[in-house]
């Protein structure tokens, strides 16, 4: 068959629009369907692709209509009773998950892949601006927007590839690296995997992917299996001895530091990062450790100097530890924190950066499932913050379950909590006179963002 359209179902994904972008500037004809306009199909739409948002076959368009032209991509997000997917698959077209797509286009790449249940965004992105000012090129799939490439899409010269590896529905099986780094192993995804044993299996049978010869950069501490014999192993952390490790980390302001990185070459001085949190430290070390390794495979040495410089000039990824206001008088950043442990993390990061303030997070809880499984987490993680706010839970893909609601989290939050609707956050948060404030949720809170700050400024 030859490709000249591709259509994909759920569009407005981040992995899912990083294909689009892909195909549009490979020269094919795209158009999709996602549930609601977002800025996201909004900027698609806008370079090219024709996006839809009615649950309906009919909607699909005429050109893509065309099984001997047209291949289909979907995300397992979307319903298996969804219509346009049983029409396509009535009508019998080519129909592949995101995740096969994305091991396709992999194909003769050497593929640096950032797997875990939390922190995999930043790091790859970082790993993605990394081999642009230090390697000289490289390509990205990633699962966030750089601010720095103003895009989850980056082209470029080379044989690099840098992608997400996503743990969601195995999708990371269909990759297989020449260098992987894994951030962390936890309990996430259990309407998917059933248990956390079965979550980390998955982790083991993706280093077991590794290409021979290839190289696992893996957090210090975490537990899985590791029984691939041609790979050489990595341990990274913040600051404790290991392969790679942050010292003489420092606070410099503006919830900034400087550090020096620690490889098993030599030392890596002066370091600065462009954005701020000691989380954002560890990710760096990760970072640096995967360029680490494709340079050892290259034969090369890193160049530290534009290494450096790369690091200061890095400025992240949207919904990433996003200022929207940082002064004296009030702080408000967003992050796209959804699971306990990146919550606890990134809200630990705050008081450090901003020691002796009052610190306020906003959450949105993400899936009634994962509320089910992980209430009690989430509770223990909000209540280091000094007051919460609480939204109703987002369900994205999923139905109501009886008895699952954002009450069970803020029944047992030890810190002063409320619930509130997200349509009068912004003046609720406004009117309770706070300081720091942190909002989190990979739902639709990030809508309430631009209001937020605005009401905060105003007040």
């Amino acid at each position: 068959m030859e490709i000249q359209n591709v259509y994909f179902v759920g569009i407005g994904g981040i992995g899912m629009s990083a294909l689009a972008r892909y195909f549009m500037h490979e020269g094919k004809r795209v158009a999709g369907y996602d549930r609601t306009p977002t800025p996201l199909t909004a900027a698609i739409e806008a370079e090219g692709a024709e996006v839809n948002y009615e649950d309906s076959a009919e909607a699909i368009p005429a050109p893509f209509r065309d099984k001997s032209t047209t291949i289909v991509v979907y995300t397992p997000a979307v319903p298996a009773d969804h219509s346009q997917m049983l029409w396509f698959r009535e009508q019998g077209f080519e129909v592949v998950k995101r995740s096969q797509m994305l091991g396709y286009l992999s194909q003769g790449k050497y593929v640096m892949a950032v797997a875990g249940t939390h922190g995999k965004t930043t790091t790859s992105t970082l790993v993605s601006w990394l081999n642009h000012e230090v390697a000289g090129g490289g390509s990205a799939f990633l699962g966030g927007i750089s601010k720095n490439f103003s895009s989850n899409l980056v082209l470029g010269e080379g044989s690099r590839l840098a992608v997400e590896a996503d743990e969601f529905d195995r999708s990371f099986l269909r990759l297989n690296p020449d260098v992987a780094v894994i951030t962390s192993v936890d309990a996430d995804h259990l309407d998917i995997y059933g248990t956390y044993e079965a979550v980390k299996e998955a982790f083991s049978q993706f280093v077991r992917q590794i290409h021979p010869g290839g190289y696992l950069v893996i957090k210090s501490g975490v537990d899985i299996v590791l029984d691939n014999p041609d790979i050489t192993v990595y341990r990274y952390s913040y600051d404790e001895p290991c392969d790679f490790y942050a010292r003489n980390v420092e606070l410099v302001g503006g919830g900034m530091y400087r550090y020096d990185i620690v490889t098993p070459s030599g030392v890596i001085e002066g370091c600065t990062l462009g954005i701020p949190g000691w989380v954002n430290i560890e990710n760096s070390v990760a970072a640096v450790a995967m360029l680490w390794c494709a340079a050892q495979g290259e034969g090369k040495e890193l160049d530290v100097e534009l290494l450096r410089k790369a690091l200061a000039e890095f400025v992240g990824v949207k919904r990433r530890f996003e200022f929207y206001i940082n002064t004296p008088e009030v702080v408000y950043m967003d992050d796209y924190a959804h699971h306990p442990r990146e919550l606890s993390a990134t809200i630990t990061s705050v008081k450090k950066m901003f020691p002796g303030r009052r610190v306020t997070a906003l959450f949105q809880p993400h899936l009634y499932t994962r509320t089910r499984d992980l209430y009690e987490e989430f509770a223990e993680a909000l209540s280091h913050a000094d007051e919460v706010v609480l939204l109703p839970i987002y369900p994205a893909r999923e139905e109501p379950i009886e008895g699952i609601t954002s009450e069970i989290i803020a029944e047992r939050v030890t810190a002063p909590c409320r619930i509130v609707e997200r349509e009068v956050l912004a003046e609720e948060v406004a009117a309770m006179g706070v300081d720091v404030v942190v909002s989190f949720g990979a739902g639709n809170i990030d809508t309430c963002c631009a209001k937020i700050a605005e009401a905060l400024m105003t007040r």
